[in-house]
């Protein structure tokens, strides 16, 4: 099962060459002003909305040597050490951007986030309460807190966030496949497949979420839908995935089958779908002996 909690990105790299940009980085550091720094703000903002990760390094990198001092280049910095997935980096300049409150609240956010996934897990819950609290429209923090309460088995909790970040966010597709897997989690399979499904709506190409619904797909025993319509590259793992399900269901024969699958498919060693194998064969084993030792 899988979780989202950040956006995946791809780093682009664009040259700078619009005289525009060029009155903002100049060859010669201008003096820092507050239309210099919205400006630089509103480069580096741009860039990470459409995920040219390079540019907005290289805009940073400019506003520091043009000596910019601005709790928003903070926060910033932060996210993009969040996006290219560099947790504890971004950790420092979300200390900075806390310090003033136009940013306070979205730096907890985002520190939050980092934590959490840190597994700093208890540092996160503070960071995400705190952000919610000064600002209930962070749908990330909300959506954050959900996966927290989870892995607390706080279902009324994590229930209660996801709706927050749902409201918030406009029904975003990451929050819809993390609330499907929360749902998954307490077994409550019809409503985790109608997230999943909405959240496939939204974003067609979602593979986490299409992950999932086959999951949830084989867990309630539909073997065939879970592994069916997947490429060749993905049928192992597929296969795999739908063993694991149908053990967690106690249907064994059908674990050791699709394993067995899998493990075929791959074509080499296949080290996971080995190991749950072992695993399963020694449910079976054991199950098999508690029932001829029942009376």
């Amino acid at each position: 099962m899988i979780r989202v909690s950040t956006a995946c990105v791809l780093a682009g790299l664009l040259l700078l060459a619009a005289p525009a940009d060029a009155g903002i980085f100049g060859s010669r550091p201008p003096a820092a002003s507050a239309k210099s720094a919205d400006a630089a703000v509103a480069l580096v903002q741009q860039a990470l909305d459409e995920q040219r990760l390079l540019d907005a390094d290289r805009f940073l990198s400019q506003a520091a040597l043009a000596g910019m001092k601005d709790s928003r280049l903070s926060l910033l910095d932060g996210e993009l050490g969040l996006m290219r997935g560099h947790y504890s980096d971004a950790l420092a300049p979300l200390q900075e951007a806390k310090k003033t409150p136009a940013t306070a609240a979205r730096a907890l956010q985002d520190e939050g986030v980092a934590l959490s996934l840190l597994s700093r897990s208890e540092e996160a819950m503070k960071s995400l309460q705190e952000a919610v609290a000064m600002d209930a429209s962070l749908w990330r923090a909300w959506n954050a807190l959900g996966a927290e309460y989870d892995a607390r088995s706080r279902w009324g909790d994590a229930e209660a966030a996801y709706d927050k970040a749902l409201a918030a966010s406009g029904d975003q597709p990451i929050v819809l496949n993390n609330r499907g897997y929360s749902r998954l989690l307490q077994r409550r399979r019809d409503a985790a497949i109608a997230d999943l499904v909405a959240a496939l709506r939204k974003r067609p190409d979602f593979t986490e979420a299409r992950t999932n619904l086959r999951l949830a797909l084989a867990i309630g025993g539909e073997y065939d839908r879970a592994v069916a319509g997947g490429s060749s590259a993905d049928q192992a793992a597929l296969l795999n995935n739908a063993g694991f399900a149908a053990a967690m269901r106690g249907d064994y024969a059908s674990a050791e089958h699709l394993l067995g699958q899998a493990i075929k498919a791959k074509g080499e060693y296949y080290t996971k779908a080995s190991s749950n194998l072992r695993i399963v064969q020694a449910l079976a084993a054991d199950a098999k002996r508690t029932t001829n030792a029942a009376p």
